[in-house]
């Protein structure tokens, strides 16, 4: 907002219109009839009278302003926001006396002026505004100090050359007259929170920032300087985040990181046992197994082949999951004889062989703890096939749970099938028997195969 003043341009908030002064000089022209500028001798009245520059200069003040004359000047002031500016009377000054006007040698009795600034005469009589000094002289009447002002108590008197000016403090403005609070909030004074107060008013900041030196706006604040979170921490607009390491959730207060106790999300996240651990877990696996390379599984360790085992040299290692046992060298009791690789044989020509497997196989096999069923866990075959024979496969003994049967693939081989799950740890052996019939020479004998299996603990 601009304020022009003969020549001069002032700048001024919307909070308070200054009042500017021009302090004028009591000159008494001479014989050049001079006065200071902003006024004008006038012949008549032989005096300085000001001059109006609000009629005389053509669009003086620019764009929205308004021009009010002074004595010796002029005021720019904007229309929307002031009334017309309060303008003391001026109480008429008595009347000059003049000599005769019938002398015709004498000028005739000047018109009627108003004067308002010191008159320029040989006697110490001075204008509304001035008192006499001791030297002949005019000096300003200061009606502030006098208390001789009219300004409505909510305004401030500012003394002006020969009169005075009524005024608002900062932080008001005048509004018919009156001195009204101006609402610094109304207008975005402060970036976030605004308190206004009677001539002023105070900023502050919502949570999570400071007010900056200009008492206006505001700042973040880094809360993660702080080191407020247990882990880590990531500074936001006006706030902060709490975050966690792997294996870690965020507590409830929103700071503190509590472990995940990922053992209890799944009863598969391992394939025997979970343990948690601080931000992970581990798989645990029983006696007799090792934890795989994906750190889930359980693999069986295979003592007969890394020799961490109890068996003699006279024994054989048998290794079945989780475990292994030591077999005894193989003994074929009478009847029967060793003819190796695990057989025994009953001779033909042995009388006491009458009615008894030609043969016995054994054999040793494991399985799983559960295992689901039907499955097919061992083969049989007839090795030595004979014209017109015919075979016939069957479970001799063993199977008192009748947790297996035997299903015929062709007339020289069957499959022994595991029909109902089997908990371990157990073992079970079972005399598989292959009988052979030839009608045509009148034959009928058999061989056994006696299968140890060994049911392991674990499903795995």
């Amino acid at each position: 907002m601009l304020f022009e003043v003969r020549g001069f341009r002032f700048c001024s908030s919307a909070k308070m219109l200054a009042a500017l002064v021009f302090i004028l000089l009591c000159i008494q022209p001479g014989h050049g009839q001079t006065c200071t500028e902003g006024f004008a001798y006038d012949r008549m009245s032989r005096q300085c009278i000001d001059e109006d520059e609000c009629r005389t200069q053509p669009d003086v003040c620019r764009g929205d302003m308004r021009c009010v004359n002074q004595n010796g000047g002029y005021l720019c002031l904007p229309r929307t926001l002031y009334n017309q500016p309060y303008r003391p009377e001026i109480p008429a000054l008595p009347e000059p006396r003049y000599p005769d006007s019938s002398d015709p040698f004498l000028p005739a009795p000047p018109r009627s002026v108003e004067p308002s600034y010191p008159r320029v005469r040989t006697t110490a009589h001075c204008i509304l505004g001035y008192s006499p000094a001791e030297d002949g002289t005019c000096n300003d009447i200061d009606e502030c100090e006098t208390n001789s002002h009219h300004c409505n108590p909510t305004q401030v008197c500012i003394n002006t050359a020969g009169g005075y000016t009524c005024s608002c403090t900062e932080g008001y403005w005048l509004i018919g007259g009156q001195c009204q609070d101006i609402d610094e909030c109304r207008y975005g004074y402060c970036q976030q929170l605004c308190a206004n107060v009677p001539g002023s008013y105070s900023c502050s900041c919502n949570p999570g920032f400071i007010l900056n030196p200009d008492s206006r706006t505001c700042q973040d604040v880094d809360e993660c300087e702080g080191e407020p979170c247990s882990h880590g921490c990531f500074n936001t607009y006006g706030s902060f985040m709490c975050n966690c390491d792997e294996g870690f959730e965020l507590a409830s207060d929103g700071t503190t990181c509590i472990d995940l106790d990922e053992c209890s999300f799944s009863e598969f996240l391992c394939q025997h046992r979970c343990v948690n651990t601080p931000g992970s877990f581990s798989c645990v696996c029983p006696p007799g197994y090792y934890v795989f390379e994906d750190g889930r599984t359980c693999e069986d360790i295979n003592e007969c082949d890394t020799g961490n085992n109890t068996c003699t040299t006279a024994q054989v290692c048998f290794n079945f999951q989780g475990g292994y046992t030591c077999l005894d060298a193989l003994q074929c009791h009478s009847p029967y004889v060793e003819v190796g690789d695990n057989q025994c044989m009953c001779s033909a020509e042995n009388p006491a062989c009458r009615d008894k497997p030609f043969t016995i196989l054994y054999r040793h096999m494991d399985l799983s703890s559960g295992r689901t069923v039907p499955a097919d866990i061992f083969q049989m075959q007839a090795t030595t096939r004979y014209p017109g024979a015919f075979y016939i496969f069957q479970i001799k003994s063993g199977n008192e749970g009748r947790e297996f049967y035997m299903r015929q693939t062709s007339n020289v081989s069957a499959t022994l099938v595991l029909s109902r799950p089997i908990k371990g740890p157990r073992e079970m052996v079972l005399d598989l028997e292959m009988v052979t019939v030839n009608n045509v020479i009148n034959f009928r004998g058999s061989s056994i195969i006696r299968l140890t299996v060994f049911v392991s603990e674990h499903p795995f």
